[in-house]
């Protein structure tokens, strides 16, 4: 084979995660996620795209010679499906994707080697209704275990903990993922104006418990269910907007995955002050140690009805044993509820008029 031969080769990769450093060309089909424009040292443009299948996620590069890969990726709808060719180099010692053609994927069309079911979370079915470009979210956790059988090195470790935080150990239980677990996480779209069922409440009843007259806006799940519908709408989402979810909610989210084997499908943690994917309004509006805070203290101070009149995160554990889970799911979508009218008030004075906002 000689070298015009070999460097026209291409194969057909079955997923992301098979794309490897060769000496061909591969085609692989992925969803676009995300692209951003950049300029080289030399003030030449590029792109960096962000492709996703259920296998893996990837960063890959399209270079100004490569316009109509460039035209067409900007062309090419958020989240939609996509062909790509492209070579993997290697550079600053990682396997880097350079695209040199992109094509969109017509809703309906079905090429060679195409399945839909690789590029979309099957965990997203079953709230595929609740998709939205910003998703808002909270969650409420409660303790998993009962301290009382624990391991002794266990057990001595959470009073430990708790002794230096002068905490309960009971409280402690619930605020970390290795004794805790998620039993509401709600979700709200961020752009939609506020109404009746402008929130959705994925929720985990306590053993025993049947919920009677389930509210339209709740959808019972266990956790494991609860966490792979998380990662299914995150992966749809452009924006995913929490307070203070770095602090605790992602963190959360993605330890109790790791427990239960369940992959954390998108990078909600990288880039602290990033606006995107992740736009914690916490770090946006943080007053870095001059005052509180907290939800409640924004919400005051924008006018805007508090989630903590409701109920607060110490009433969370004791209101689930007493198999109260709808009173829990309603003080969580509160919070939503809370979180998006701030976000809401921030995109239009403050994110609009940014430029690493879009």
């Amino acid at each position: 084979m000689n070298h015009d031969e070999q460097k026209q080769r291409v194969v057909q990769a079955p997923n992301l995660a098979a794309l490897t450093v060769a000496d061909h060309d591969w085609d692989v089909y992925a969803q676009l996620r995300s692209w951003k424009e950049l300029q080289t040292r030399d003030q030449k443009p590029f792109l960096v795209v962000e492709l996703a299948d259920v296998h893996a996620v990837i960063e890959a590069k399209i270079w100004g010679d490569a316009k109509d890969a460039m035209e067409a990726t900007k062309a090419a709808p958020l989240r939609g499906p996509v062909k790509v060719r492209g070579r993997v180099k290697e550079w600053n010692g990682k396997a880097q994707l350079v695209i040199e053609r992109l094509k969109a994927i017509a809703p309906g069309e079905a090429p060679d080697g195409f399945d839909i079911d690789q590029l979309v979370d099957p965990a997203l079915a079953p709230v595929e209704d609740l998709c939205c470009r910003t998703l808002v979210f909270d969650i409420e956790t409660v303790p998993a275990f009962d301290r009382r059988e624990l391991p002794p090195t266990v057990a001595e470790a959470l009073a430990d903990n708790a002794q230096r935080k002068e905490m309960e150990p009971q409280a402690v239980m619930g605020m970390s993922p290795f004794f805790g677990k998620v039993v509401s996480l709600a979700i709200g779209d961020g752009d939609a104006e506020p109404g009746e069922d402008d929130v959705t409440v994925l929720a985990v009843p306590p053993d025993g418990v049947e919920l009677a007259d389930c509210p339209r806006w709740l959808r019972p799940m266990g956790e494991a269910a609860l966490l792979r519908s998380f990662w299914a709408l995150a992966s749809r989402a452009e924006t995913v907007v929490t307070f203070n979810g770095r602090g605790f909610d992602v963190p959360f989210l993605v330890a109790r995955s790791l427990i239960h084997g369940i992959p954390a499908r998108v990078d909600l943690m990288s880039q602290r002050f990033g606006l995107q994917p992740h736009l914690d309004l916490f770090e946006l509006l943080t007053q870095r140690g001059r005052g509180p805070s907290k939800l409640d203290v924004v919400c005051w101070a924008l006018g805007i009805e508090s989630p903590k009149e409701v109920m607060d995160g110490s009433m969370v554990a004791p209101a689930y044993e007493r198999g109260e889970i709808v009173r829990i799911a309603e003080y969580n979508a509160h919070d939503v509820r809370a979180t998006a009218a701030v976000y809401r008030r921030c995109r239009d004075l403050i994110l609009r008029y940014r430029a690493d906002w879009k």
